[in-house]
C-alpha cells in the first residue's frame, strides 16, 4: 500500500536508457467497466457496501488468538493456491483484464471475495502491474508481450480474515536482466522472513533489504509498505522496506503482516498517474514486486501464504 511518507513526482515520462525499451508502458489502456456480480452468500467486507478511504496503518499491532490465527491460514492458504494458478494464463496474447477475470472467477468459486474490488473505488479484483509499473497497476486491454514481468497481486477475505499476496511472473523469453531482478527480488523477501521473530525490531526488516538490494545492485523502492492484516484489509504496523528508524516497536506472537520489497533495474523513483492508482518508475526502469504475510510465532515465524 502507499506510504503516506512520501511524496510521487508530477506525471512525466523522463528519457533515458530505459525509455525506449518496446515494452516500457506509457499509458493505462482501456479499462473496461466490467459489473461484477457476487453471489449473495459470499461475506463480503464492509467496503463493498460504502465507499471506503484508506485505512490506517498507525496504532496498536494486533495480537490474534487462535481462532483468528486459523482463520488467516485458511485465507492465506487460499489466496496462495489462487496465485499459483496465474502461471497457467500468464503467456503473450493474454491480456491483464483476461487474468483479472480469470481469477475473478476462481476467486468467486471458491466462495471468498476479492478484496481489492472496490476497496478506496478500485475496479477490479487484483492489482497486475506490468514491466515499469511498480505498483497497483489497474488490469486493462493490453495484450502481454513475450519478454514482458509481471506482478498480480491478489489479496482475498475468507470467511472474515484477508490473506494477502504477490507474485512477479515471466512472460515468455524474459532477458538477463529481467530474470535477475526478479531472482534477487524474490530472495530479499526471503532473507527478510528469516530475521522475523519474537523481540525482533520491526526496522531490521528494513536493513535487511536495503543491504541485500546494495549488494546485488539493484533499486529499492521506499513508497511502499508492508502492513498489519486480519479482519481489517490493512493496519498496524507499517513494515517498511528499507533501512529506517520509523519503526521500532518489537514483534510478539501473534502478530500477522506483510512484507512486500519493490526492486528497481534503475530509478527507485515513481510517478502517480492520473488514475490516482497506477505507479511507473520515473525513467521506465522495470519493477519486480513478491509480497507475503506470515505470522510471529513463539520461536520465529511462519509464512501464512503457501499452498499445501
Amino acid at each position: 500500500m502507499f506510504s503516506n511518507r512520501f511524496l510521487f513526482r508530477s506525471f512525466f515520462f523522463k528519457r533515458n536508457k530505459f525509455a525506449d525499451a518496446p515494452n516500457v508502458i506509457r499509458e493505462v489502456g482501456n479499462v473496461t467497466k466490467d459489473s461484477y456480480s457476487v453471489p449473495d452468500h459470499i461475506q463480503k467486507p464492509p467496503y463493498y457496501h460504502i465507499l471506503n478511504k484508506q485505512a490506517s496503518t498507525v496504532g496498536n499491532i494486533e495480537i490474534k488468538n487462535e481462532k483468528q490465527i486459523e482463520g488467516m491460514r485458511r485465507s492465506c492458504r487460499l489466496a496462495a493456491r489462487i496465485l499459483n494458478m496465474c502461471q497457467d494464463v500468464v503467456k503473450p496474447g493474454t491480456t491483464t483484464d483476461e487474468i483479472d477475470k480469470f481469477l475473478f472467477n476462481k476467486i468467486i468459486a471458491s466462495n471468498a471475495y476479492p478484496s481489492p474490488f472496490k476497496y478506496c473505488g478500485f475496479p477490479k479484483s487484483i492489482c497486475t502491474s506490468v514491466n515499469n509499473i511498480a505498483c497497483h497497476g489497474i488490469p486493462d486491454d493490453r495484450a502481454l508481450m513475450d519478454g514482458d514481468i509481471i506482478n498480480i497481486d491478489i489479496t482475498v477475505f475468507f470467511k472474515g480474515f484477508h490473506g494477502d499476496t504477490s507474485r512477479t511472473f515471466l512472460v515468455g523469453n524474459v532477458n538477463k536482466p529481467g530474470r535477475y531482478l526478479v531472482e534477487h527480488n524474490q530472495k530479499a523477501l526471503m532473507k527478510a522472513i528469516g530475521i522475523c521473530g519474537p523481540g525482533k525490531c520491526f526496522n531490521e526488516i528494513g536493513r535487511e533489504i536495503s543491504n541485500y538490494a546494495k549488494e546485488v545492485k539493484l533499486s529499492n523502492v521506499r513508497a511502499f509498505i508492508g502492513h498489519g492484516i486480519g479482519d481489517f484489509f490493512h493496519g498496524p504496523p507499517e513494515i517498511y522496506h528499507f533501512e529506517n528508524t520509523i519503526n521500532m516497536e518489537l514483534m510478539q506472537p501473534g502478530m500477522t503482516f506483510t512484507i512486500e520489497p519493490i526492486f528497481s533495474e534503475g530509478s527507485n523513483e515513481l510517478e502517480l498517474w492520473e488514475d490516482k492508482w497506477t505507479t511507473s518508475t520515473i525513467d521506465g526502469s522495470r519493477t519486480s514486486q513478491f509480497e507475503h504475510t506470515i505470522l510471529i510465532t513463539d520461536n520465529g515465524c511462519e509464512i501464512l501464504t503457501v499452498d499445501d
